[in-house]
């Protein structure tokens, strides 16, 4: 039997919101001198800026204290000054602020549009970003000096565009244009002239990614599959566009930074979801690889005199935090403590990589955590994007159900990314539904072991797999949990945000030539299928998948006479960002499991 049943509800929630309270830090940068590292943490319940010295231990120092959730944070690299955003409610519609001296600026002043902000120039007197604050739905990229100036349009252009790196100089911009999730360009816009010039023409789909501009403005890294099937470090000449590549064509580079003097380039790959980290010196020679401890690493940040490498460390036994290494041959060292809310690290579990075998011989990566209890229920964990990756990276709600005695099990069905670029295409439009059959196939492949009761549990697209999966194979699952996730493709590509329909049609299938496959496919026509018991969870102001994709299905399975239970925050996007809700939803979400898991259904 499952210890901490649904009965005891006051204990189940005690357990559950001290895993909840996990903390974890992300997101470092330097101050200017290198003396301090700003970061972000949830320790107050929604991600704020705080800050930690570089050296001798100290208390951090909470900087922000805004109700809603910062998502990101960045120094000046000249001035005592911070550059973050910030949205109202998980509305996504995020605006930028500049805090300094105690005091905070609303650079933006225009909550109707999105901002994305491209970090400080290299003097630190004007900043760059994107925005939809033409038309509320193409990014044009904007500067403004800093610190009363007002935005100035640099790029008057159609579509989804982020910048993603300054000239030396500071008389151009690196602008990244985007055409699907998995599909860019590079542009150099000219600041003076306005002239933006293409900088990686190719046909077909290709990321440009990690671009960081050398000190001498004649080439600059990034990670692109342009030529190959995987992400590869490479330098392009900006004079003559040529590529080098630095690294093999087997695994994705993820992330790559470059010290401002040039000195060190660091890259991590992604091998089967955990980090190899490649130091480079600043002609793209190999060093000795700096000694960082196993997991997931990223968010990478060299010192302002490039003495030092920042980054955030996590992985299944380790909740995240930001670590310093000193270069080129130091040992790691980490710089946050974040709280496991007095739960011993030593009881968080691994996962075993597993792969099985499904409908077409194909073999499927998963992710496989099993508890000490024989043939016990199983949550299969399905990822959104859907080009994601299920990675084993720390996870609260996987280590508490795993203390309840379920199995937890994330499949990187066809279409996930980590494995190459056909891998990602197998999934596309018409494949859509061989990415439901993967997961069918996990069913199997569990039941094969004994694990007779499963749930599917997913959010965003992942929730999506989730009602596909239980219309499609109803036989196979015992519950299900549907977070944020989309019920009708084609009443989600008319209601989502409008810059995002342009990037999503490339993977799911357009309204004006594929309406009636999308429609032969979405969940909603087949709710009278399912028979399993279903929790759905949504926030009110989502604006990628809005809120009436929950309250289609949870009517038509009610209409039905199915079992379904509705979960709804009203301060909350896309996702559950605020410590009170997920106090609320998660216990309920585990409560629902037991109940139908525990029991059979």
């Amino acid at each position: 039997m499952l210890f901490g049943t649904y009965l005891e509800g006051t204990l189940l929630s005690y357990e559950f919101a001290r895993y909840l309270k996990v903390r974890g830090a992300w997101g470092a940068s330097w101050s200017p001198d290198g003396t301090r590292v700003s970061f972000l943490t949830e320790i107050t319940g929604v991600p704020q800026v705080w800050e930690v010295a570089s050296e001798a231990p100290s208390w951090p120092e909470q900087l922000t204290f805004h109700e809603e959730r910062i998502s990101g944070a960045l120094y000046s690299p000249e001035e005592n000054r911070l550059l973050f955003g910030m949205d109202a409610g998980g509305n996504e519609r995020s605006q930028l602020f500049l805090l300094g001296d105690g005091e905070v600026r609303d650079l933006t002043g225009d909550p109707d549009a999105i901002h994305y902000p491209g970090g400080f120039s290299p003097d630190g007197s004007r900043i760059a970003y994107t925005a939809t604050r033409r038309n509320g739905t193409d990014f044009d990229v904007f500067v403004q000096v800093l610190p009363e100036g007002e935005p100035e349009m640099v790029w008057e252009v159609s579509g989804y565009h982020t910048v993603a790196d300054w000239a030396p100089d500071g008389r151009a911009l690196i602008v990244s244009r985007h055409h699907s999730n998995v599909n860019n360009d590079l542009y150099r816009v000219d600041l003076e002239t306005g002239e933006a010039t293409l900088l990686t023409g190719h046909e077909g789909d290709a990321r440009f990614t990690g671009a960081n501009v050398m000190p001498d403005g004649g080439s600059l890294y990034l990670a692109t599959d342009r030529d190959g099937e995987f992400l590869r470090l490479a330098r392009l000449d900006l004079a003559t566009l040529d590529l080098e590549y630095l690294t093999p064509d087997d695994r994705d580079v993820e992330s790559v930074e470059l010290s401002r003097d040039g000195r060190y380039l660091v890259a991590a790959r992604n091998v089967d979801g955990y980090s190899d980290v490649l130091l480079f010196n600043g002609r793209g020679r190999r060093m000795p690889d700096p000694q960082i401890p196993e997991g997931i690493v990223g968010g990478f940040e060299f010192s302002p005199d490039s003495g030092r490498l920042a980054f955030t460390l996590t992985a299944p036994d380790r909740n995240p935090d930001v670590w310093v290494v000193d270069l080129p041959d130091g040992d790691a060292r980490r710089l946050t403590r974040s709280s496991t809310a007095g739960i011993p690290p030593r009881t968080f579990r691994k996962p075993r990589l597993v792969r099985y075998t499904s409908f077409d011989g194909r073999e499927i990566p998963a992710l496989y955590y099993k508890p000490e209890t024989e043939n016990a229920p199983v949550i299969v964990n399905v990822h959104g994007g859907p080009e994601s990756q299920a990675r084993p990276a720390f996870a609260p709600v996987t280590q508490y159900l795993l203390g309840l005695g379920f199995a937890v099990f994330f499949p990187n069905v066809r279409g996930s990314t980590g494995y190459g670029k056909v891998y990602t295409h197998l999934d596309d439009v018409g494949l859509r539904m061989d990415s439901v059959e993967d997961l069918a196939h996990a069913a199997y492949w569990l039941r094969e072991r004994g694990h007779g009761r499963i749930a599917v549990m997913g959010g965003s697209y992942g929730g999506f797999m989730v009602l596909a999966a239980m219309t499609e194979h109803p036989e196979l699952w015992t519950a299900g949990v549907d977070i944020v996730g989309i019920a009708n493709l084609v009443t989600f590509l008319e209601n989502t945000g409008s810059y995002r329909r342009s990037l999503r049609e490339p993977e799911y299938g357009s309204l004006e030539n594929d309406r009636t496959f999308l429609e032969s496919i979405s969940p909603i026509h087949k709710a009278g299928d399912i028979t399993a018991p279903l929790m759905v969870v949504h926030g009110k102001n989502d604006p990628r998948v809005p809120v009436g994709e929950a309250e289609q299905i949870v009517e038509r399975v009610k209409s039905n006479g199915g079992t379904v239970e509705y979960l709804l925050y009203a301060d909350e996007g896309h996702g559950l960002a605020k410590l009170k809700n997920r106090l609320d939803a998660y216990p309920k979400i585990a409560g629902f499991l037991e109940r139908h898991l525990e029991t059979g259904g």
